[in-house]
């Protein structure tokens, strides 16, 4: 093909992460809204198809592109499996639809048009040429009535037939077309990796007798507690064998005592490492069995996976080149200054020996999957070379594109976003220290309305065992509650640490830390599931919201101007619009605030002229709005948030108005 011939321009494609270099993500069932600058010199009409398959299928599935404004062009298609798709474009000049465009122009205007109907004619003889069966006999007989004489005789003015111009968008002709200089993938996982919430629980505080260590099966008898709260994601800190060298006491003192378990992070002892349990939880046909009475209730297991060893792990005696040596011959135990973790070894990931080292890592991930688990929170992946994880993660989705990886890493913007771009599913945020209505605003469209909502899910969580925000230290159980609400509804994946969220856990180790006193991930704990100040009614009506309504499991999220800096407003919807909810909090826990609120009734296909139904899916609440201000109130202490569903005025078989 002469290239010199070639005149359309195809450039600036969305989606397209680092000119091609990473896949952007979808899960299953999901659009991929695809568009492009397509254009060329002159005024010629111009095509596009957007070309999509599965990777390694042999055929190329293809959609028509339109015109947006401005040269934009888009079109979507709908990934059905899990793996890996792949996407282009090409584009062309439309000759038929510029012939169609210029003749009927000059014949209304009364141009002698003889001239125009032989290029036509040559246009649909050819056309006629590359369609097949009986579309090549239509487009012969048209072009022969366009080369009658009845037809060059007409008085009357011209114009193409549907028929005729349905036909020649089947059969273009696509001789130079220019085709997109590169291939663009996306990255397709399973719907819990969209839209999840997940429950962290240390299993030995499970016990329902204060004082006894507890195991896999005080785990089991806990299901239904988490199942009906309405969680499908359970999360356990690590379960193998806790080291004793340099163990941790409470409060992450640096002697422990006789009686002290440990933290569960500093992984490795006699008894095994990172493909071993802890035997005070069980065996590993228990572990197996929690795997699968969970998945009975509806829950997946996450497995926390932390590359880092005890001074007594098996790894430090038989591979000492994996670990980093001081030039005393000591190891370096890791660090985060002012934190000392005296009782953890990282890796050396700069060893001579780090093919090795990659290879027993993947095969840690492999044992683990063959035991069931699916789900993975990988503990501070920012401090292992971001090569290694998207080699890693790679090898694994080549076999169980269906694993999930949560990436921990509270750490700098670029380095949480490569995490994501180069395999990690579903990421830590920093919504835990975002508490003002501006810092939320903010952070929140550049997650869900820039390039990183193609590759960046985030998973919002209030708390984690390492961190207690001082909101929540101050802001007692309305606090709580907020955040919650926030975290469910401000994006489709959320957890919690639990019991100690549902009890509002909420005493620091010292003033003006993040750490709490008598930390679980040094003591056991006891829970009093019962308690009556318990959380637990009201998470799980907001799970169920979550489940019920389609608008939720979206991230196409909407900011709405409050004029009021303690309140926040914000919707979704579903992709038909039929599902909307507006989402109103207080975000002050400690005093009652007011505002009044003016939505984008028209933009949501309302009817200005006809009020509304907002349902408080919370309370059960029903109010009327119009399309002008409306005036609501929320109260910390009573339920500091709204989560509407607006009801649609309809007109029964009945003849009168009701909602829906």
């Amino acid at each position: 093909m002469n290239e010199t011939r070639k005149r359309v321009i195809v450039e600036n494609v969305s989606p397209e992460i680092d000119c091609g270099r990473f896949p952007a993500r979808r899960a299953i069932g999901e659009k991929v809204r695809v568009s492009a600058d397509i254009f060329a010199d002159g005024h010629d009409f111009l095509a596009a198809d957007l070309l999509y398959r599965k990777t390694g299928a042999p055929e190329w599935n293809t959609k028509p592109m339109s015109l947006l404004v401005n040269d934009r062009w888009e079109a979507f298609f709908v990934v059905r499996e899990l793996g890996e798709y792949e996407f282009s474009i090409q584009a062309w000049v439309d000759r038929f639809s510029t012939w169609k465009n210029g003749i009927e122009k000059k014949s209304a205007a009364g141009v002698d048009i003889s001239l125009e109907l032989k290029e036509g004619t040559l246009l649909v003889r050819e056309a006629s040429f590359r369609a097949k069966g009986r579309d090549a006999e239509l487009l012969k007989n048209k072009a022969s009535y366009f080369d009658s004489e009845k037809q060059m005789n007409q008085n009357l003015p011209f114009t193409v037939d549907e028929e005729l111009t349905r036909l020649m968008s089947f059969y273009p002709d696509k001789g130079y077309k220019t085709e997109y200089a590169r291939r663009l993938y996306i990255c397709v996982e399973s719907p819990l990796a969209r839209f999840s919430a997940w429950y962290e629980m240390f299993p030995r505080s499970c016990s329902r007798e204060p004082g006894r260590h507890g195991n896999f099966q005080d785990c089991i008898d806990r299901l239904p507690y988490i199942a009906d709260m309405g969680f499908d994601v359970l999360y356990l800190p690590p379960i193998h064998p806790i080291g004793k060298t340099n163990r941790k006491g409470r409060n992450n003192q640096i002697i422990a005592g006789p009686e002290d378990p440990g933290s569960p992070w500093a992984i490795g002892s006699g008894q095994g490492g990172h493909r071993s349990i802890n035997p005070e939880l069980g065996t590993l046909e228990d572990f197996k069995r929690l795997v699968s009475e969970a998945q009975k209730h509806g829950i997946g297991i996450a497995l926390d996976i932390a590359f880092q060893c005890s001074p007594d792990h098996p790894y430090v005696k038989e591979n000492r080149k994996w670990f980093r040596l001081r030039p005393d011959g000591s190891m370096q135990f890791a660090e985060n200054p002012p934190k000392k973790y005296e009782d953890i070894y990282p890796f050396d990931f700069e060893t001579e020996s780090a093919k090795s080292l990659w290879l027993e890592l993947l095969e840690v991930f492999r044992y683990w999957i063959e035991q069931g688990v699916r789900i993975f929170r990988v503990d501070n992946p920012h401090t292992k070379p971001l090569p290694f994880w998207e080699w890693l993660i790679a090898e694994i989705k080549k076999e169980h594109p269906d694993i999930i990886f949560l990436s921990e890493a509270f750490t700098r913007p670029k380095t949480m976003y490569r995490l994501a771009k180069g395999g990690f599913t579903q990421s830590y945020t920093y919504f835990t220290w975002r508490n003002l209505k501006w810092e939320i605003e903010r952070y929140f469209q550049e997650l869900t309305q820039t390039v990183v909502k193609e590759f960046f899910w985030p998973n919002l969580w209030p708390t984690t065992p390492d961190i207690l925000p001082e909101y929540l230290q101050l802001g007692g159980r309305p606090a709580f509650l907020i955040r919650l609400t926030l975290a469910a509804t401000l994006s489709t994946n959320y957890g919690i640490y639990g019991p100690a969220f549902e009890l509002c856990a909420s005493e620091p180790k010292e003033p003006f830390t993040e750490d709490y006193l008598n930390s679980e991930k040094y003591e056991i704990h006891h829970w009093n599931l019962d308690h009556p100040g318990s959380l637990k009614p009201y998470i799980t009506r907001i799970n169920r919201i979550r489940r019920e309504n389609a608008a939720l499991k979206q991230n196409n999220l909407i900011f709405h101007p409050v004029k009021n800096e303690d309140i926040i407003c914000y919707s979704k919807h579903s992709d038909d619009h039929e599902n909307i909810i507006v989402v109103v909090v207080n975000l002050d826990p400690h005093h009652t605030h007011s505002a009044l609120l003016k939505l984008p009734v028209k933009k949501f296909g309302l009817d200005e002229q006809k009020t509304f139904q907002m349902h408080d899916l919370i309370s059960n609440a029903r109010y009327m709005w119009h399309a002008g201000e409306n005036y609501l109130e929320l109260d910390p202490k009573v339920v500091p948030a709204h989560i509407f569903r607006i009801r649609r005025h309809v007109r029964s078989e009945h003849d009168f108005d009701y909602f829906m």
